[in-house]
């Protein structure tokens, strides 16, 4: 049993959540059922990055210790999402010779050329957590989406490389293993997000997904079917929250509680006479405050996030011109009126991005906050599942930090007695 699970773990800065999955091969299409999913406050994360060890190793303990109480089954290994605003992309080319005589090109070249491309210049302290191929190109005709089974003489493809810092790779990798867990491979938590919430068709259109946690907005960009660009913005929720607590004088619990009760982040239609007391959110004393004033406070947050989306869209000439819009997911993008100041800043159109093509026993999956753990589970579904190609024909075939973990691992086994 414990063999056709697969795990998502998704260390936040706020919560850690594991998603648990099976796929389910099916004839119309492939569907991965979650049989559980659960959240707890993360200590010891910030920004995506482990701050202290000990207390990110308790969270992700307790995490999978209620994973595996609500799911009867013992879970050994997890795809684990990566996130963090040292995570970087760049572009890549590699080109090789084609090895055939009479020029068929083989998956073995199509490796090749991915391999060449790897050998790009990383800065020292940076590994490479995937690599993304766009197109190929054969002997000078380009756009070609899989070369497999073509004729030529040269090989070249263009690819995107993400790279993480080691230093942070390292401690995500040592502290999962030191819960007893297996990593399967550690993936981008945007891209892994960007598998459950986003279609095919959205992805060949273009659209941007913009994925709003507590510390860190991730963005990514498709076209084509492929990723045009990703960054990680060192901006979330929590900076919603700090505002308001900022603004009423108030301690953070007490801003949360407004936030996610009352907060909205459009300020049309409230009038100025619209109050909440704020002893009923818990402060010692009776003091009324606008909502209005709060809703002011948010938007003012809210747009700069978005003015910081649309300003790495002009970098790469994309602002204002995705068909298929920006789709909005993670914990934070529940608030209310974030679809409204998204249309207006980013002149988009915008949605919310609820997972897609899994069924569930549990209502957390349809929980914007758990888009990142369910992609993970879907993500590693198709690569191990493999019915049809994942995210581009090669995706699959190479493991993106195997070696680091590996190495972290040998080296964390020799440490225990």
């Amino acid at each position: 049993m414990s063999d056709e699970i697969t795990t998502g773990l998704d260390i936040g800065s706020s919560h850690v959540r594991i998603a648990v999955g099976q796929f389910i091969p099916s004839a119309e299409k492939k569907e991965v059922h979650i049989i559980g999913a659960v959240e707890v406050p993360a200590e010891g994360i910030s920004k995506g990055a482990i701050t202290s060890i000990e207390d990110a190793v308790s969270s992700v303990s307790a995490a999978l210790e209620q994973a595996e109480r609500i799911t009867g089954v013992p879970i050994n290994s997890a795809w684990v999402g990566i996130s963090g605003s040292h995570v970087i992309a760049q572009e890549s080319k590699g080109v090789v010779g084609v090895s055939r005589s009479d020029g068929e090109i083989k998956e073995e070249d199509v490796e090749r050329a991915i391999e060449a491309a790897r050998t790009v210049a990383t800065p020292s302290n940076y590994e490479i957590l995937h690599v993304l191929p766009k197109s190929f190109t054969i002997d000078g005709q380009g756009g070609i989406k899989d070369p497999v089974g073509m004729t030529g003489i040269r090989l070249e493809v263009d690819a995107e490389i993400i790279q993480g810092l080691s230093s942070q790779i390292k401690n995500i990798t040592k502290c999962v293993y030191r819960t007893g867990l297996d990593i399967n491979d550690l993936v981008l938590s945007a891209l892994a997000g960007a598998e459950t919430v986003l279609s095919g068709r959205q992805k060949e259109l273009g659209v941007a997904m913009v994925n709003i946690g507590a510390t860190t907005t991730s963005l990514i960009v498709f076209e084509e079917g492929d990723v045009l660009h990703t960054v990680v913005i060192p901006i979330g929720g929590d900076h919603i929250t700090s505002d308001i607590a900022i603004g009423l004088r108030t301690s953070i619990d007490i801003a949360e509680a407004i936030k996610i009760e009352q907060g909205t982040a459009v300020t049309t239609g409230l009038a100025k006479r619209d109050q909440i007391n704020l002893a009923e959110f818990g402060a010692d004393e009776e003091e009324m405050v606008s909502l209005k004033y709060i809703a002011e406070i948010i938007e003012a947050r809210v747009e700069e996030i978005m003015e910081k989306v649309d300003s790495e869209l002009k970098k790469i000439d994309r602002s204002g011109m995705l068909p298929a819009g920006v789709v909005l997911t993670g914990g934070a993008a529940k608030l209310k009126g974030m679809i409204d100041v998204c249309k207006k800043k980013l002149r988009l159109p915008a949605s919310l991005g609820y997972p897609m093509g899994v069924t569930s026993v549990t209502d957390k999956t349809q929980d914007l906050a758990f888009s990142t753990a369910v992609g993970l589970v879907m993500w590693g579904s198709e690569i191990t599942g493999q019915k049809g190609q994942p995210l581009g024909k090669f995706f699959g075939k190479y493991k993106s930090v195997g070696k680091a973990a590996t190495q972290v691992k040998k080296w964390f086994k020799s440490l225990i007695p």
